[in-house]
Formats: structure tokens, sequence, C-alpha cells
């Protein structure tokens, strides 16, 4: 087994485990008036009523799900079964293609982060503050083992999040009652005003980790960018998937992609590295055949927070005010 040290193994397992009893620990729901940039996430539905992000969360699950039964897994997600419904319905070709992943370098990425998460975790004893950017279905809340007082927050659609939200219930997930999970609507108004509202400190270390969030423009990951370079203080990690459909750069070309991901990200804050799917790959199971459809990146903030930026004018202002009061005392 590779690197599933760190994984809690909960009592209740969905389909695997069964249990009588289902507990989560408190979930705040947050909402507010819908973002301007983030409405597009509200066109998912097609003329037929297929929605794309609840199909493309479901697809992920699955692909949780059978790595999980696999006799020498990656990782372990024990509530993937609980999110992967056959009620959903069988969508067309054309809906198939829009929500297809590539199984294999979703696999690998997802264990990538995994082992970034934790490996960060058990590297700062500080660093309390996990803000994951998912498809709504991330069941890393429940599975990994975070330390304690640990806050994780979830942004996310939230008609996926709360329909896994149900099903997990029905499976026995739970947070640890040493931590607390927040879910913050993809669709909500001004990100970077809400979460320091809701608890986020922008004085204190954060990890960002995005994984399946529905971003349809490059746009759209740029304002994620700019939420982030805001918010985290600077050292801060950032980690994720970018999906290749938003590069502005020829994907088979790494030098080339590699250069426009320096720029698209020093341009917000952060030093970035591309990593090499293959590299992870040969660390755990020999390198993939298959072409990757997403970048894998590692950044790390460069900037002070804004919350940083304002304690640091609040003091100099101070020290001017008593260098004042003093000169007016010696007069």
């Amino acid at each position: 087994m590779i690197g599933l040290t760190h994984l809690r193994q909960p009592p209740a397992v969905c389909g695997l485990v069964r249990s009588t009893s289902c507990f989560l620990s408190p979930i705040f729901f947050i909402s507010v008036r819908k973002r301007s940039w983030v409405a597009r996430a509200n066109d998912r539905l097609d003329e037929a009523g297929f929605d794309s992000n609840l199909h493309a969360a479901i697809r992920a699950a699955s692909i949780r799900f059978e790595e999980t039964l696999r006799p020498d897994p990656l990782f372990i997600d024990p509530y993937a079964e609980c999110l992967v419904s056959s009620e959903v319905g069988n969508p067309g070709k054309k809906q198939q293609q829009r929500a297809s992943l590539s199984s294999l370098h979703y696999r690998l990425a997802t264990k990538f982060i995994d082992d970034k998460i934790l490996d960060e975790i058990s590297r700062l004893e500080e660093l309390r503050q996990i803000v994951l950017l998912t498809d709504g279905m991330d069941t890393r809340p429940y599975r990994l083992n975070w330390p304690r007082s640990t806050v994780i927050y979830d942004i996310s659609p939230e008609a996926v999040f709360k329909a896994a939200y149900g099903k997990l219930q029905g499976g026995g997930a739970k947070v640890s009652k040493t931590c607390m999970m927040i879910h913050a609507s993809l669709e909500s108004s001004d990100l970077q005003t809400l979460l320091p509202r809701k608890g986020f400190s922008g004085y204190k270390p954060s990890l960002w980790a995005l994984q399946g969030l529905p971003l349809a423009t490059l746009a759209d990951f740029e304002d994620i960018l700019s939420t982030v370079s805001s918010l985290a203080m600077k050292g801060c990690l950032f980690i994720g998937e970018l999906p290749g459909c938003l590069l502005g750069t020829e994907f088979d070309n790494k030098l080339a992609t590699q250069r426009w991901m320096e720029k698209l990200f020093l341009n917000h804050g952060f030093r970035v590295s591309v990593v090499n799917y293959a590299e992870v790959a040969r660390n755990v199971l020999g390198g993939p055949e298959e072409k990757p459809f997403n970048v894998l990146f590692v950044a790390r903030q460069l900037r002070l927070s804004d919350a940083q930026v304002e304690a640091w004018r609040s003091h100099v202002e101070r020290i001017d005010e008593e260098g004042d009061e003093e000169g007016f005392e010696e007069l």
C-alpha cells in the first residue's frame, strides 16, 4: 500500500462497511448574492436539463471509487461509493465528452494533491486553514487525517455540494470533532470579503488546493488567482490542476507551458512550477501513456496578503503618530 498512513479510516464506509448511525460535524452554509463572473456557472443546465457540473463531479467520484477497489490503490476514498448514483441518468455522447476525464491522470493528480496537503500540514505546525476549490464532491474534509483545530473551507457549486452532502450524511461521513468545515458557494459574491467574515485570517498560514472547480474561461481562473493572492499570507502554498483548455499556449510544448504559467502566476504574485504527470507516476506506478488534459502546478505566494498589508500600514501610522506626540512634548 502506498502513501496511506495519513488517511483517516472511518468506522462507517458507505457500502463497504454498513453503519447504523451517521453524524456530521458542524458545517456552515454560506449564501450571498451572486458574483457576475460566476453567473456562467448557472448555465450548467442545457436544453435537456443536463447538469454538466453534477455529472463531472459524479464521474470524478466514480474514478475515486474504482481506485479504492484496486488491490494496491494510490489512495482510498471510502465515501466515493456514496456519491456514485445510477439515478442521474445516462447522458448523450456530447455530454459524456464534456464531462470526460483522463482516469489515470485524475488519479495521479488526486494522489499528488493529497500528499502535498499532508506534507505541508505535517511540516508547518501552525497551518490550520485549508481552502479547497472543488467540484462539490471532494471528500478530503472527511477522509484525510487533519490536525486538531483545522478549519477546512470548501468553495464549490452549491447545488452539487448540497446533493453530495445529503449522500455523505447517509454514508456516515463526518468531519473530525476537533475540526470544522465551512462551505462557500461558488456562486457567492465577493469571496474576498466573505471568507474573512466567516473566520478566515490573512494573518495566519493557509493552503489552497484546486481540483474540479468549474472554470469556463481563463478570466475565471484569474479571478480565483486574485482572490487567493489577496487572502493568502506571504509564503502560503497554492496547488492544483489547471484545465488544459484554458492554456494560452501549445499544450505539448513543456517549455512554453512553463513560461506561460510563470507569467500568469507572477502577475498575481506567485512563483509557480509545473509538475510533470510522468514524474508523479514514476514515483507510484510507472509513466502514463495517455496524454494529460490538465496542468498540475505548485505555487508559492510572494506577496503580503491584504490583511498583512493593512496591519503593516496601521503599524507605520501608529509609529508616525507616536513620533509626532514625542516631538510635541519636547517642544
